[in-house]
């Protein structure tokens, strides 16, 4: 009888290990459900600066894709997962970095989204620590959803904030080669 709870034991850990990827130092699931949609792992990279891990990002779709244009163009729910990894991340260089990305992704013409960029950056009012999670969801017919260590920091509509937020990471000019040829799976 122990041996078999042993067996049941060790099977339900290498489940769970094959249900994760590590990206650095992150642990990222391979599958995620937002809303009621499956989305699987379309592929995951990690952002450095000056050879120092800051975060790993995972996309996450309901079929795999490798063009960034294909990607977000497509009216479907997917998801960019953050987990940071270091110190050095701060609610103030988060904020920075997330107005940073709306003017390349929008080539510095942010007029039409700059209420709800506004209302997204309030997303990063608390403190950002060394193994926060933020989930930053596209939910089709309703908008991007953040998350923050699972709570719901809120809704802001629009598939095209989502085009522009989204292209942050896949876009022309990305946050980070890395992450971007990491989320598509190319790396």
């Amino acid at each position: 009888m122990r041996n078999n709870i042993l067996i049941v034991i060790a099977l339900i850990s290498l489940s769970s290990l094959t249900a994760q990827i590590r990206v650095g130092n992150a642990i990222l699931p391979y599958e995620e459900n937002f809303e009621g949609t499956e989305l699987k792992l379309n592929g995951a990279g990690m952002r450095q600066v000056l050879w120092i891990d800051m975060y790993a990002g995972g996309l996450y779709m309901s079929k795999r894709r490798k063009d960034p244009k294909e990607i977000l163009e497509v009216d479907e729910t997917m998801a960019i997962k953050l987990n940071i990894v270091s110190g050095f991340v701060t609610q103030k260089k988060m904020i920075k970095a997330v107005k940073d990305g709306f003017t390349k992704s929008t080539y510095g013409n942010t007029d039409a989204l700059d209420e709800r960029i506004t209302k997204f950056i309030k997303f990063f009012s608390e403190p950002i620590v060394k193994n926060d999670i933020f989930d930053i969801v596209y939910v089709k017919d309703k908008g991007v959803v953040a998350f923050k260590n699972g709570k719901e920091l809120g809704v802001i509509e629009g598939r095209d904030f989502k085009y522009a937020l989204f292209k942050i990471w896949l876009g022309d000019k990305p946050a980070s080669e890395g992450i971007k040829k990491g989320m598509l799976g190319i790396q």
